[in-house]
């Protein structure tokens, strides 16, 4: 009987028969079997092999076949063998295996790495790594809770009010306990708001093209979403219809044009949901990100009473935290959370004490500080690269995206599938749109990647975004670009 495998091979759940009726040596088919199981992916590069005793052992064979496919394996370079430690899998086998085995092989090797330039994520690369462990560890050891918490810790909503007056100068009215709320993140507080002082039917005009998340957050709820068109200054205040419920926006740099809502639209927007009993939902996208210039002053200071202003920690740290806050008139605190007492939910409180924590000797100034530094820098180099090669952007100078207009949605749709295959990432309008598609172009995002990415793909970009435009008016004078509709 076959003996076992030591615990940490991997081989110890490989089913490998050996056919002594084969016309093969035994070893040419254990070797054939190893491979073929790093092959396949069952044992992987670092992994650690069986010693050829104990592999003899398992398989009912002598040493000398165990040791022959090593032998052989090892030649190829399958395998390597690391003194006093043991023989390991390869990451990159080199040597030549069977043709079908090498094809699949191929097939399995990992592509280029891919540079992603879609906005909305963070430099969650540039978070200092020893204020992170500091914040971590100084949460693990606050005592646990026993109750929970429904509007949140009240350390996280002080680090929240005290953001929110340095960073985004909004004075928090009274007592933050009585104002500032933690949420789960911007769309889970719209969840919450959708389920509570909206209704089923309710209409609620969202931007066009705009977060299609908070779209589907807010029709998961049976609420109906109305397009509001933008321009390059953000939303349309006259083309909201009267008879909506809310107003979704995201005025300080609208997502994903990245216009910034001026102040005369403002106080109309503000003057609008006041004749007709609008709520306004100030999704504060990049809010904390501007700069050339000082921020316009937040909705929800110019008008507290219909304003429900969110903020969240995804886009300026990292979305492990998971956490983000509200502010909301009373009544909108009041039912949110009376549906989370009727409902046992709340937002998870280990995010909140990590952020506490980052922020108490200062780390979440610092990181901001810098933050704004490096996209700033970003967007300059951006910027001065495509103007040297005559591709034209758009956007406001704040945040964490610029626009780059294409011709039409088929020239859109080329340049994110050419550059898909030179290792880029890249985010086209089209799926920004509830409706028709009225915006193309790309929304190119630059905090998530390394600087050093950023420099080597951009002569890419500009390459796909050339040839693509070129394809497309070439097929406009052939006549044959109409027939892609």
């Amino acid at each position: 009987m076959p003996h076992a495998v030591p615990a940490n091979s991997p081989l110890l759940e490989l089913a490998i028969a050996l056919d002594r009726d084969d016309r093969r040596p035994l070893a040419v088919q254990l070797a054939d079997a190893l491979r073929r199981a790093a092959t396949h992916g069952q044992v992987r590069g670092g992994d650690r092999l069986p010693s050829t005793r104990a592999l003899a052992r398992h398989l009912g064979v002598s040493r000398t076949v165990a040791a022959a496919a090593y032998e052989q394996l090892h030649a190829e370079g399958w395998i390597v063998g690391r003194h006093g430690s043991g023989t390991y899998v390869t990451a990159t086998p080199t040597g030549p295996a069977k043709a079908g085995e090498a094809t699949l092989l191929r097939a399995r090797e990992p592509s280029e790495p891919e540079v992603n330039l879609t906005p909305g994520a963070p430099w969650a690369e540039g978070i200092d790594r020893a204020a992170w462990r500091r914040a971590w560890r100084a949460a693990a050891d606050t005592a646990p809770a026993s109750l929970p918490q429904r509007a949140g810790m009240p350390e996280y909503r002080a680090v929240v009010a005290e953001h929110l007056l340095r960073h985004r100068g909004l004075v928090v009215e009274g007592s933050y306990e009585d104002s500032v709320m933690a949420t789960g993140g911007t769309t889970a507080a719209l969840t919450e708001l959708a389920s509570t002082v909206l209704r089923p039917g309710d209409r609620v005009a969202v931007e066009e093209p705009g977060y299609q998340r908070a779209v589907g957050a807010l029709r998961a709820s049976g609420v109906e979403v109305v397009p509001a068109p933008v321009d390059h200054a953000g939303i349309v205040v006259e083309s909201v219809p009267g008879d909506v419920r809310a107003v979704y926006c995201s005025p300080a740099h609208q997502y994903p044009i990245g216009g910034r809502l001026p102040a005369d639209r403002r106080i109309a927007l503000i003057e609008r949901a006041r004749t007709h009993g609008w709520l306004i939902v100030e999704d504060d996208y990049d809010g904390e990100l501007r700069y050339d210039v000082a921020p316009l002053p937040v909705l929800a200071s110019m008008a507290p009473d219909v304003v429900v202003h969110l903020g969240t920690t995804s886009k300026i740290l990292t979305p492990t935290l998971g956490v983000g806050w509200m502010l909301a008139p009373r009544h909108v605190a009041s039912a949110v959370l009376e549906h989370r007492d009727r409902t046992g939910t709340r937002p998870a409180p280990a995010g909140q004490r990590v952020l506490a924590e980052f922020a108490r000797h200062g780390d979440l100034g610092r990181h901001l500080r810098r933050l704004r530094r490096e996209l700033s820098r970003r967007r300059e180099l951006i910027a001065r690269r495509l103007a040297e090669s005559g591709v034209a952007m758009f956007g406001d100078q704040a945040g964490a995206h610029v626009v780059l207009p294409l011709p039409d949605a088929a020239t859109e749709q080329r340049v994110v599938e050419r550059a898909r295959r030179h290792g880029l990432v890249l985010d086209g309008l089209r799926r920004h749109h509830l409706g028709a598609q009225q915006w193309c172009g790309l929304a190119l995002g630059y905090a998530a990647c390394a600087r050093g990415d950023l420099e080597s793909a951009l002569p890419i970009l500009v390459d796909s975004v050339r040839e693509c435009r070129h394809d497309s008016r070439r097929e406009r004078v052939d006549g044959r670009v109409w027939s892609r509709s």
